[in-house]
């Protein structure tokens, strides 16, 4: 138990002993490591994570000795289940087969890594202060990627260049300060390092960078400082990941309600940093209206307003400097976020619809009417064709849409072809009685636009199954399939025409680039608002014959993301820009935009400390 700051009248201590569920958390607070340990002594995130995939090493999908599908370990409503679809619609989707596999490695190449590049001053100055760091290999290579396919491809296959030359490991913010400070006087490059989970390249270190690299990992910034019932808010420090921050919420009675994709292993510091969205933000809103407060050290000093008012009319808001500056100004270490009581009732729901073009409109209008629910998410045939291929063996709240159809819709509503139907998920939070009239609402718009109600079971599996997701990418490269997701936002004239064109050109670019089997192209409406809506594709292929399948795969990426600028998308909804989008970042936000960007990096960090090298 750690004494919290007092933060006035109505402010409740927060107890802060782990764990809070049967889950093992991603990180513990250091509690005085003593000088010269490799890391702090407490579990670390690499003890329980892949190191060369997704998440949880005791979770993945893999087959059996039948050629069934199945979920490992116990984290996920799905672990356990056998699941015998899932190999023959890999098969159909890719022509893939369970005799072609590929070998990746089972342990880091630790061996070729590169030899660090030492600045032995700063090294000297690094042991005096006396803040736990690490010049092991493994250290650095967990240290060095996110989760972009070539990242992890290059994992699998032990090529990796560039790492982090030492990770070092803050407590707080004034151990902040003090490595910032260290590494301004001795020309070091600081990268920071949240959860991990970039898709953006935001992690990966330039090649050409001849400094030492020192990776900050804010892990042990782990606390809820306090929480302030009187105003809904709670001052929380910035390497708090997104499970963690919640279940301790929650044991409070309270939520933030941000729920991204990765939220298990996201940080709150690398939420802000990339602008993020999470699945239940019609209620509880992007992250920028989240925030209250942020401090944050670059190497000018200490970045933060002196008041923590609801709003202010004090010129330019300096926080969207800092939200979406992605690792290139300072360092997030504190951060006070609105909060608010945990919802008194929760209920799932899920509309089909004949086709993708009726799913469209039903969620063009319940944006308009302004009553989405928590969460409405709409997936287009593909999708729903790949949520059937997990189906478990036995019946639970697992059953899949398709059985769920079979009764009500494929036999008693004809019109509606298995080919060209689409669902949409739904969750609703909040008073039970504003719930109940909001889910009528909906389903009547959905009723009017030719939707049919599908059942609440369908829905919380639609739900959950976000979560294991992204899972199903590390089975895929055993068997030669590559895959990526990419988002965008765009108004909703233009949806439509976007989600044909893109998913179009994905087809067509990968016919061009020799790519033998037809790929897997998808997409889902996954965030509504007054003036559009967020996009979000999925794309895979099976690489056997393609001589440098990631060069291809880009190469083909590239062309659907200029594919989403022409017609009318922006260049990221919440992934952020990093190092993979930069090339289209001008476009995006013209020369004279560049030139403030560039005005405000060159005055906070003239000297490049922060030297990831992205967005410019």
């Amino acid at each position: 138990m750690k004494a919290v700051e007092s933060g006035g009248v109505g402010v409740r201590p927060v107890c802060l002993l782990y764990p809070y569920s049967n889950q093992t958390p991603l990180s513990l607070k250091n509690t005085g490591c003593l000088f010269g340990c490799r890391r702090p002594l407490e579990i670390d995130r690499q003890e329980i994570l892949k190191w060369n995939g997704w998440g949880y090493r005791d979770s993945k999908f893999t087959f059996n000795k039948k050629g069934h599908g199945e979920f490992t370990g116990k984290r996920y409503r799905l672990s356990g289940m056998v699941l015998p679809a899932l190999k023959e619609w890999m098969e159909k989707s890719f022509g893939a087969s369970l005799e072609h596999k590929t070998t990746p490695r089972t342990t880091p190449n630790l061996e070729d890594l590169p030899l660090p590049i030492l600045n032995e001053e700063c090294l000297k100055d690094l042991k005096d202060l006396g803040i736990p760091f690490s010049q092991d290999p493994e250290d650095r290579l967990i240290r060095s990627h996110g989760h972009c396919l070539h990242e992890i491809f290059a994992l699998r296959e032990g090529k990796v260049e560039r790492v982090p030359d030492v990770v070092i490991w803050p407590s707080c913010h004034s151990d902040v300060v003090k490595i910032v400070e260290l590494a301004s006087k001795h020309n070091v490059c600081i990268i920071p390092f949240g959860g991990g989970t970039s898709v953006s390249d935001a992690l990966e270190c330039p090649t050409d960078e001849k400094r030492t690299i020192l990776s900050l990992d804010t892990s042990q910034m782990n606390r809820i400082m306090w929480i302030d019932e009187k105003n809904l808010t709670a001052h929380v420090e910035a390497g708090i990941t997104g499970q963690d921050l919640e279940r301790q919420l929650s044991e409070n009675g309270y939520c933030t309600g941000h729920e991204p994709d990765s939220m298990e292993f996201s940080s709150l510091g690398g939420w802000v940093a990339t602008r993020a969205s999470g699945m239940k933000k019609n209620i509880y809103g992007n992250i920028e209206d989240l925030i209250v407060h942020i401090k944050m050290v670059t190497p000018r000093g200490i970045v933060e307003k002196s008041c923590q008012g609801p709003r202010m009319s004090t010129g330019p808001d300096i926080y969207h400097f800092i939200m979406g500056s992605e690792g290139t100004l300072g360092v997030v270490t504190e951060v006070t976020i609105k909060i608010r009581s945990l919802p008194e009732y929760q209920k799932y729901g899920s509309i089909v619809f004949p086709n993708f073009e009726h799913g469209v409109a039903c969620l063009r209008e319940v944006a308009r009417q302004r009553c989405a629910p928590a969460s409405i998410r709409l997936m287009d045939n593909a999708q729903f064709q790949f949520g059937h291929a997990l189906k478990p063996q036995v019946a639970s709240i697992f059953t899949s849409f398709l059985d769920g159809l079979k009764k009500f819709y494929i036999t008693k509503f004809k019109g509606f072809d298995p080919n060209e139907l689409c669902v949409a998920t739904l969750l609703f939070e909040g008073n039970r009685e504003k719930v109940l009239q909001q889910e009528k609402h909906v389903y009547d718009i959905a009723a009017k636009v030719g939707g049919l109600a599908a059942g609440e079971d369908n829905g919380q599996r639609g739900y959950m199954l976000t979560f294991v997701i992204a899972y199903i990418r590390d089975l895929g490269m055993d068997y030669y399939i590559i895959g990526e997701s990419f988002e965008t936002s765009v108004p909703w004239d233009r949806v439509l025409d976007l989600c044909r064109n893109v998913k179009e050109k994905l087809v067509s670019e990968s016919k061009e680039k020799g790519v033998q089997f037809p790929p897997f192209a998808t997409c889902r409406v996954t965030q509504t608002y007054d003036a559009g809506a967020c996009v979000y594709f999925y794309f895979a292929f099976n690489y056997r014959g393609i001589s440098d399948p990631i060069a291809v795969f880009e190469q083909i990426e590239a062309s659907a993301r200029e594919e989403i600028l022409e017609n009318g998308g922006s260049l990221s909804h919440h992934h952020g820009v990093g190092k993979l989008r930069k090339r289209w970042l001008k476009e995006s936000i013209s020369d004279v935009g560049m030139g403030m960007l560039k005005s405000v990096k060159e005055y906070v960090d003239p000297n490049n400390i922060f030297g990831n090298r992205n967005l410019l």
